[in-house]
């Protein structure tokens, strides 16, 4: 585990980035999730993905289908691969949990595919 220091606490990530108690995230933690990733600036775009990330978390359990993210918060259709370089790393910023069945492969060298395994 990594302990990277924010302004009000501590938090822990895990070996792939993940954070460790997702209770702890906020949009303060976000920025420096992000940071990590290597993101510079976390836009305003960018937080309404990784919001509504932790909103269908929330709901479902599940990693939302990726043009499903863009059509409700009103961006265009690719609009979380367009953001980030993978989209695991809004994930990850959004505070989830590793979800280890899940991976991304990059198809045509700028899309997504989503595939389970195990």
């Amino acid at each position: 585990m990594e302990v990277m220091n924010t302004a009000r606490n501590k938090i822990l990530v895990d070996e792939k980035g993940f954070l460790a108690r997702a209770e702890e995230w906020n949009e303060d933690v976000a920025h420096i999730l992000a940071e990590r990733e290597g993101i510079k600036e976390l836009t305003e775009e960018k937080m309404e993905i990784v919001r509504f990330m932790r909103n269908y978390y929330a709901k479902f359990h599940a990693f939302p289908i990726l043009n499903y993210v863009c059509k409700n918060i009103h961006q265009p259709r690719e609009c979380v691969s367009g953001a980030f370089d993978n989209p695991m790393t809004a994930w990850k910023i959004a505070g989830l949990p590793d979800p280890s069945t899940i991976s991304f492969v990059k198809i045509d060298g700028e899309h997504y595919h989503m595939e389970e395994c195990c």
